[in-house]
């Protein structure tokens, strides 16, 4: 075994880890938070934010497009990486989330939640870092409900932002 393999093992020996120690921390209160979460975000910049708010919806919306397309169609077939066992999550009541069919590898949720961030942050600033820091929050919940490993989160989130950073440019090129 050579010391890229080594490394990899390890790599997923941790993501494991994290994951059960995430699944294994009863938060009630954090989870009742968790549930309220969304992309509403778009129709609030929509109706309350005038031309510019609408515009960054407008870009937020087509991001969140772009990356599921990505996502969903290209990265999940090629990585076919089993979702976690979430029945530790899924003593606590309340807790577990619906568990997706698809694969673990990237979170689409995660991926989207960070396209739609940085994408109205490009044309929205100050809506920037409030945005990441809930796109943040749900990249997080969904290891907390136990949809998915934490590399699986990093990756989508990583991939969201890129995304989202390629449709914004194109969108000012226009």
């Amino acid at each position: 075994m050579d010391t890229t393999d080594r490394w990899l093992e390890d790599a997923a020996r941790v993501d494991v880890a994290l994951y059960a120690a995430i699944a294994q921390t009863p938060t009630p209160a954090l989870d009742a938070a968790m549930a309220r979460l969304s992309l509403a975000s778009a129709a609030v910049l929509a109706v309350t934010g005038g031309r510019r708010g609408r515009r960054a919806a407008a870009v937020g919306l087509a991001s969140v497009g772009v990356t599921a397309a990505v996502v969903n169609l290209g990265l999940k077939p090629l990585h076919r990486r089993r979702r976690p066992d979430n029945a530790v999550v899924l003593e606590t009541p309340g807790r577990g989330v619906r568990m997706p069919r698809s694969a673990s590898f990237p979170s689409g949720h995660s991926a989207s939640a960070f396209a739609f961030a940085t994408a109205v942050g490009s044309e929205i600033p100050a809506l920037g870092l409030p945005l990441r820091a809930l796109a943040a929050a749900v990249a997080y919940s969904r290891v907390h409900g136990g949809a998915h490993y934490p590399t699986d989160v990093i990756a989508g989130s990583l991939i969201g932002g890129a995304s989202a950073t390629f449709v914004a440019r194109a969108h000012l090129h226009r």
